[in-house]
């Protein structure tokens, strides 16, 4: 169970009662609600019911997304391995500049 706060999307009933989405992954106890209402949007847009779909797959099959710490710990990391990368490049064409001139030639 997590400690932290969750965002889940609901319906409320004519009679003013919410129906949640999915099951909510908090410990049993008191919370604060707060409610946006949401735009309408058309079941049969299709763009929609493809992401619906997708979503739905996710959920099935146990999917957890990444944390926001996790995106940025990745994201450090890519960049880190690109400047290694440029560093290594870099000292490839140091070397073949230093080599032309040892032959007499220029770029």
């Amino acid at each position: 169970m997590s400690s932290d706060g969750v965002i889940i999307q609901g319906t409320v009933k004519p009679d003013g009662s919410l129906e949640l989405d999915r099951p909510v992954s908090l410990a049993p106890g008191r919370v604060q609600v707060t409610m946006v209402p949401l735009p309408a949007v058309s079941n049969t847009d299709s763009f929609l019911a493809r992401m619906q779909t997708l979503w739905q797959g996710q959920q099935t099959r146990g999917n957890v997304a990444r944390s926001a710490e996790e995106v940025k710990a990745e994201r450090q990391a890519m960049r880190e391995e690109w400047e290694q990368r440029m560093q290594r490049v870099e000292r490839v064409q140091a070397e073949a500049e230093a080599i032309r001139r040892r032959r007499g030639e220029r770029s």
